[in-house]
């Protein structure tokens, strides 16, 4: 692959990382929430991953990819609400979700801030986050790492770790598939022996140190991490060019 040699900015390496949790997945449903895994299920698309599906966003299947804020130009198909739930069911989709709070063993919280009884902070509620990680590939973007959000124990669990799953048994574990988280630091996984976070790679000029601050668990950091891979030149230019050229992406992601 052609390397560029062009400045990398922080967000268009998030673009990437979230693009790569697409890799390999063949024929399935892209479901991304949030400016950065939208650019970067389109990018997957029209490089290394082309037959993803994708929607507007609403109800249709789409059969361009536009750039972000213009309208497709090709409907392939018709897929309410109730449809796409059935979809959630089957398993044949990859969703991206955010986090308001994530622990190291994956719950996601996204309804509240606090205890339950008397929360701080309501936030959106559990939503589908439940039957989404019980039932599809479930990756995370979090465009702000910090020690808030990648938290202890989270206040509520509204998307299910691997300690949640375990602990509720075989019909929670079955389909239960945690795949990559992103941040604006680095991206982890949970490839470890009791299904923990660890740090797969930190985006080019973030310290290991950085990452271990930003952090309230104990998180599995080398010393030396390696880092997230560069865009080619083919890849850069479609994202700047072609699907974002307004720059979105700058506004999502943290210094």
């Amino acid at each position: 692959m052609t390397r560029t040699t062009a400045t990398v900015t922080r967000a268009e390496y998030c673009v990437i990382a979230c693009a790569e949790a697409w890799r390999g997945d063949g024929e399935v449903l892209a479901a991304p929430m949030g400016t950065v895994p939208t650019l970067a299920a389109r990018l997957a698309k029209l490089t290394f991953a082309p037959d993803l599906l994708l929607t507007d966003g609403e109800a249709l299947l789409i059969g361009d990819v536009p750039a972000l804020g213009e309208r497709s130009a090709v409907t392939e198909g018709w897929l309410p609400f109730r449809r796409h739930l059935t979809m959630v069911m089957g398993g044949r989709r990859h969703v991206m979700m955010g986090a308001s709070q994530i622990d190291r063993f994956g719950n996601q919280n996204i309804s509240c801030v606090g205890d339950w009884h008397h929360p701080t902070r309501q936030l959106l509620g559990v939503r589908g986050a439940p039957v989404n990680t019980l039932n599809n590939p479930v990756s995370y973007w979090i465009p702000r790492h910090a020690r808030r959000v990648f938290v202890e124990k989270v206040d509520m669990v509204s998307g299910v770790g691997h300690d949640s799953a375990a602990a509720a048994g075989p019909s929670a574990t079955r389909y239960h598939d945690l795949r990559r988280v992103v941040s604006n630091l680095g991206v982890f996984d949970f490839a470890t022996p009791d299904r923990s976070m660890r740090l797969v790679s930190a985006h080019p000029g973030v310290p290991a140190a950085e990452i271990r601050e930003a952090t309230s668990f104990a998180l599995a950091v080398p010393d030396e991490p390696p880092r997230t891979r560069e865009p080619t030149a083919a890849e850069l230019r479609l994202i700047r060019a072609v699907l974002d050229p307004t720059g979105l992406r700058e506004r999502e992601v943290g210094p």
